[in-house]
């Protein structure tokens, strides 16, 4: 008789705690104690949610839309997001092609979940966002790593993708523009990539969650949009949460074939149901309301890289690519390897990453989370002052080592 003892899974096992959470986790508690932490290590617009959006939030408790709604959204909903993708990128999609979910993280992970089948292989670019090798694991596929250059801007170049198809790839994940890098692809590499993905048979999924977010008159290409195979070959997240400082709302979206769709429906279905009726109210605002104020936030952000990118840059032992797209900076500090700090050495991002908050109070995420030792990620969703209160101090704990 097997005797059964009270643990997790195996597959559980195998899957670690996001990074980023670990170190917000621990400069949130500084804070909490008293600690005068500036904290640029978490991926959140320090903006309000536009009035408009909060408004709409709360007429849809005064209207009653406070009770379950369809699974996959509102109607309304995704009538809104249909008009937006209009709108934004001239690209059209059916409303059985399009399910809301309780943000893109979710949107990625139903994605993954409904499409990996167990031991295929998915690539994945890196640096990359934390949770997409854990979300193929927990599917049972592969996750293939494949590593890019800060000479290339952290872009994947079409020979790199090529050598690492296999018969048992399935798919890639293309986050654009990137997180961790900000870097952003152009049309002309995206189309390279989609004729290789129609030559191998190979879906993409998309997360362009940052894609109203780039800088210095960059076009930002949707890259569904680069044909109808490719459409059909891609299956298109995104959401609220960056564009429109919406965070907490818990919005996401997928776009994609209906089979595709309906697989997804199925599996939310049987999880977290749809998303909060009145966050979708909210987001409906947000996609065919006013857009101004995403053009505003976006050039407060470009104003914040540009000051933050700059004087990165001016600190002994450190470089920085100028990143074209959405709120973070990836500064190479492999230089400062192997010198001390007063309690420990520096051999690893992590180690100065923790020599920042323990000395300088700066909460930053160590690039090896993001499977780029060397590196850390630095988001300047903070205001320009939080920027350059942290900029006197990172070049205090450079000094500060010997």
């Amino acid at each position: 008789m097997r005797v059964n003892e009270l643990s997790v899974c195996k597959r559980i096992d195998k899957v670690g705690v996001s990074p980023t959470m670990r170190v917000a986790g621990e400069a949130k508690a500084m804070k909490a104690r008293g600690e005068d932490v500036i904290d640029l290590s978490v991926g959140e617009p320090d903006f309000p949610t536009p009035q408009n959006i909060k408004d709409a939030a709360k007429r849809a408790i005064d209207e009653e839309h406070t009770k379950y709604t369809i699974n996959s959204g509102t109607v309304e909903l995704r009538k809104a997001i249909q008009q937006s993708l209009i709108r934004d990128y001239d690209l059209r999609y059916e409303l059985d092609e399009i399910i809301v979910s309780n943000g893109a993280k979710q949107s990625v992970y139903n994605t993954i979940m409904a499409t990996v089948h167990v031991d295929d292989e998915v690539i994945i670019p890196a640096p990359y966002w934390v949770s997409y090798p854990q979300m193929v694991t927990l599917a049972h596929g592969t996750p293939v790593i494949v590593q890019t250059s800060e000479e290339n801007n952290f872009k994947l170049t079409p020979q790199q993708l090529v050598d690492a198809i296999t018969p048992y790839t399935r798919a890639m994940i293309l986050c654009n523009p990137s997180n961790p890098t900000g870097s952003a692809y152009t049309k002309e590499e995206l189309e390279e990539i989609a004729e290789i993905m129609s030559r191998y048979h190979i879906f993409v999924i998309a997360d362009e969650i940052y894609d109203k977010l780039t800088y210095d008159d960059f076009k930002f290409t949707s890259f569904p949009t680069l044909g109808e195979d490719t459409k059909r070959r891609t299956i298109l997240i995104n959401g609220v949460s960056k564009a429109y400082a919406m965070t907490g709302w818990r919005v996401g979206y997928t776009a994609a074939q209906k089979n595709v769709v309906d697989g997804i429906n199925k599996l939310q279905s049987h999880s977290t149901s749809h998303a909060s009726s009145i966050s979708q109210q909210a987001a409906i605002e947000a996609f065919i309301g006013p857009q101004d104020v995403v053009e505003y936030m976006r050039q407060e952000f470009e104003k914040r890289r540009n000051y933050l990118h700059a004087e990165l840059n001016k600190i002994e032992g450190i470089t920085c690519n100028k990143p074209e797209g959405a709120f973070y900076l990836f500064p190479n500090i492999s230089k400062l390897f192997h010198r001390k700090s007063s309690v420990f050495k520096i051999e690893h991002s992590f180690d100065f990453a923790m020599h920042l908050l323990k000395e300088a109070k700066i909460a930053v995420v160590p690039g090896s989370a993001f499977g780029a030792e060397g590196y850390l990620r630095v988001s300047y969703a903070s205001s320009i002052e939080n920027l350059e209160r942290a900029v006197e101090r990172f070049k205090k704990a450079v000094e500060m080592l010997s």
